[in-house]
């Protein structure tokens, strides 16, 4: 750790204050390497060690930075062990005391090969190596990491240096080192395992003020001024372990180190009697963990241990009786153990075994049709997939081969599964099927062409109910022909049906049950009959559209009188006729307006449909007229009449016109008619009159034109007429019954010139209007 740490010490270092008498551990900082070893190794239990050395402090003089711990009444996790430490070992007795930097000399070095192992530059390294041979396979130890680091910020940015080292004696290659995060390959340091550390304040100049947890399940607590040993914190019971080769010697190197700096100290206490041979029989095999053994199969337990030892299985601790080398064919599922049975040593090794569900597999056959005789087709190998899973879905995909010996060898596989050609009648595949736990197993499934036929159908006839009559019709396949094309089958046969045999053969672009063909008036399609997987056979089948279409079928519309009957009527020759009133002959008389209509069939049972529509009609009733008069050429008349008939009109008796407006009347007594168009008749005469006046005269006593006065007026014997000069002057009034005005007032003619009249009717209404005297 850099040194700049210092900063952030506080100078109450001169005011430690005197700790209570909280259980502590104690230190014995006298013991030999021979001794820490023989501690360590309980004395070489399965093992040999030997040239053990141990160098640490090299400055104090009087104290080492090495030394045997034991826990006596504190809850320290060991009872005894090996403690390295960065400072003199006994300050590692607690209680906790914060802030105690070691002040340790820069002159006391680091290590190189643990330099080269974490990459980090150390100081006052401590280090027991030695030479260790072990009897058996496996080598572990338990330890524990504590560090004054794990306070304040420091565990984001700082940690000492320490792994546990191993490679074969005098070899030249690198050291492994076996103090890691277990399954990684991440060192143990208070960098790579606490807890969240929370972010201080006034914040650090130096270093990561704050930071997320790391491998916090490894970390086991900080520490306080009751805990046994004088760290900040430290992590749980850890466990380097590895596996090593009977016999062979390897060495050892167990190394701590400040890095950089020499501020903060830590110490690894390494449990006494944990640093042993083991045999490791391997991981346990569980089905739990996806690792067990396959139905079925042996598992040899094969340790590599000398056959020159004497061995001990047993199967949940119970002895096989003669079995004593060192591996062991397990059959069947349960904890097996190895013992050791050698001199001054007494190793074992345990595991457990678990076998997976058995894989139930099918031997089946495929059974696919032959559209040319030739005994090879097209076969769907996944549609007895599950048949050949025995319907268990938990199984992965089946894969299929050509050989048995591909299948297990994993080549060559099926890639066409969906559409695979037979190379020969009768030809078997082998079906390859695992677990969710890689286990395999195999299946024969025999490829076979069907040897079933049935009888050819008869034509499928339906008519075109359209009013195209093109041809085209739906066909109901499932109602209509499926019941035909299994009559006499065996039970438990299905239909299905395609354009093309090899449509039927592939089972591809199945036709929809409700068919529209495709292929005005016949049309082949192919009924494949299976049995669940299996083809039956395969069928042409026609399709027959009949078209009926008899000539004058047009939909007819007529009228009716009132009181009238009325008889509708189609040709004579029609297998059968049905109209909706029920009647079943080719002709009926109606009475009453409404729609009719005729059903006929045909010999093919095709029927065709007329419609009769009638209305009703009547000879119509003339109420009135709106007469527009007194307008000139733009007289007009609109015949106001009711009736239920389709009518025309007429003013004159002659022309008539479906308009009952009549425009341009000239003035003048008119006659109205209304004439039903149905031939029902005409409707009672209705007299009207158009008045007008006439627009100039001319009294020039020739007889003709003499007199300015209104036709018709008579009609209305109540009204007025004045007439004026230009100038308003009023020179004539005369009566309805007045032959008119002769053009002369007070005797004397009135000059030539336009003059206006009044003429006001009984209602109080007025036409105003001017007229030309011409002379």
């Amino acid at each position: 750790m850099k040194s700049l740490k210092i900063i952030s010490i506080y100078f109450f270092l001169f005011f430690i204050p005197l700790m209570g008498s909280a259980q502590s551990i104690t230190v014995n900082d006298s013991y030999t390497a021979q001794k820490l070893v023989n501690r360590l190794t309980n004395n070489g239990s399965c093992s040999t060690t030997s040239n053990p050395s141990v160098s640490g402090d090299t400055f104090s003089g009087t104290q080492n930075s090495y030394g045997y711990f034991n826990s006596g009444a504190s809850s320290f996790p060991f009872t005894e062990g090996i403690l390295l430490s960065t400072w003199s070992s006994v300050k590692s007795e607690g209680p906790y005391v914060e802030n105690i930097p070691a002040a340790d000399s820069n002159q006391w070095l680091g290590d190189p090969d643990l330099d080269t192992v974490l990459g980090k530059s150390t100081l006052n390294a401590t280090v027991l190596e030695f030479d260790f041979t072990p009897l058996t396979n496996f080598l572990s130890f338990d330890y524990i990491f504590a560090s004054n680091e794990y306070q304040s910020f420091f565990p984001c940015s700082y940690s000492d240096a320490f792994a546990f080292l191993i490679k074969e004696s005098g070899s030249t290659a690198p050291y492994q080192n076996l103090a890691l995060i277990p399954n990684t390959t991440i060192p143990v340091t208070s960098t790579n395992v606490h807890p969240l550390i929370p972010a201080v304040n006034p914040p650090p100049a130096f270093g990561t003020n704050g930071c997320p947890a790391v491998n916090e399940s490894y970390f086991g607590a900080f520490n306080t001024s009751s805990s046994p040993i004088n760290y900040a914190g430290q992590t749980v019971i850890m466990n380097a372990r590895t596996n090593v080769i009977p016999n062979k010697t390897y060495h050892i190197k167990l190394v701590i180190a400040d890095n950089e700096s020499t501020t903060f100290n830590s110490a690894v206490f390494i449990k006494a009697g944990s640093f042993t041979s083991k045999i490791d029989l391997g991981t346990d095999r569980l089905v739990s963990t996806n690792n067990g053994i396959c139905y079925g199969e042996n598992y040899v337990i094969n340790t590599s241990l000398p056959l020159t030892n004497t061995y001990k299985w047993y199967k949940d601790n119970i002895l096989i009786a003669g079995e004593t080398s060192a591996s062991y064919t397990a059959t069947a599922a349960g904890t097996y153990r190895l013992e050791l049975d050698v001199p001054n040593c007494t190793s074992s090794g345990e595991i457990k075994i678990e076998y997976t569900p058995e894989i139930v597999l099918n031997n089946t056959t495929l059974v696919q049709c032959d559209d040319n005789g030739d005994g090879i087709s097209t076969f769907n190998l996944t549609k007895v997939d599950s048949k050949i899973k025995n319907n268990d879905s938990s199984l992965n995909p089946v894969v299929y081969y050509e050989t048995l010996a591909e299948a297990k060898g994993s080549s060559n596989a099926i890639a066409n599964s969906t559409s695979y050609t037979n190379k020969s009648q009768n030809q078997i595949l082998y079906a390859k099927v695992t677990n969710s736990y890689g286990c395999e197993k195999y299946a024969e499934l025999t490829l076979q062409i069907s040897n079933e036929s049935i009888t050819p159908q008869n034509p499928f006839t339906t008519c075109d109910a359209d009013a195209s009559q093109d041809g085209l019709s739906v066909f109901d396949l499932k109602t209509d022909i499926t019941p035909a094309v299994l009559n006499g089958l065996p039970a438990g046969l299905d239909v299905e049906y395609y354009l093309s045999p090899v449509d039927a053969i592939l089972q591809n672009n199945a036709l929809p049950n409700l068919f529209n063909n495709t292929n005005p008036y016949q049309q082949i399609i192919f009924a494949k009959i299976i049995n669940g997987p299996d083809c039956y056979d395969i069928t042409p089948i026609t399709l027959i559209v009949e078209t009926f279409s008899p000539p004058n079928f047009e939909d007819v519309n007529a009228s009716l009188c009132n009181g009238n009957s009325l008889n509708l009527s189609i040709a004579t020759g029609f297998s059968s006729y049905l109209w909706n009133t029920r009647e079943t002959t080719n002709s009926i008389t109606v009475a009453s307006a409404g729609d009719y209509f005729v059903t006929v069939t045909n010999s093919n049972g095709c029927a065709a449909t007329k419609n009769f529509h009638i209305n009703s009609s009547e000879i119509a009733t003339i109420n009135g007229a709106t007469i527009n008069d007194f307008a000139g050429n733009e007289n007009s008349v609109v015949i106001e009449y009711t009736g239920s008939g389709d009518y025309e009109f007429s003013i004159d008796g002659s022309y008539f016109q479906d308009n009952p407006q009549f425009e341009g009347i000239a003035a003048g007594t008119y006659i109205a008619y209304a004439r039903d168009k149905n031939g029902c008749g005409l409707s009672d005469p209705f007299v009207f009159y158009v008045l007008d006046y006439p627009r100039y005269f001319t009294p020039n006593g020739d007889g003709y034109n003499d007199f300015w006065n209104i036709d018709n007026l008579d009609l209305l014997p109540k009204s007025t007429i004045t007439i004026f000069n230009r100038y308003g002057k009023l020179l004539k009034e005369i009566s309805p019954s007045s032959v008119g005005w002769n053009g002369t007032y007070t005797g004397h003619p009135v000059v030539a010139d336009d003059y206006w009249f009044n003429l006001t009717f009984e209602d109080g209404k007025i036409i105003n209007g001017h007229f030309s005297l011409k002379r």
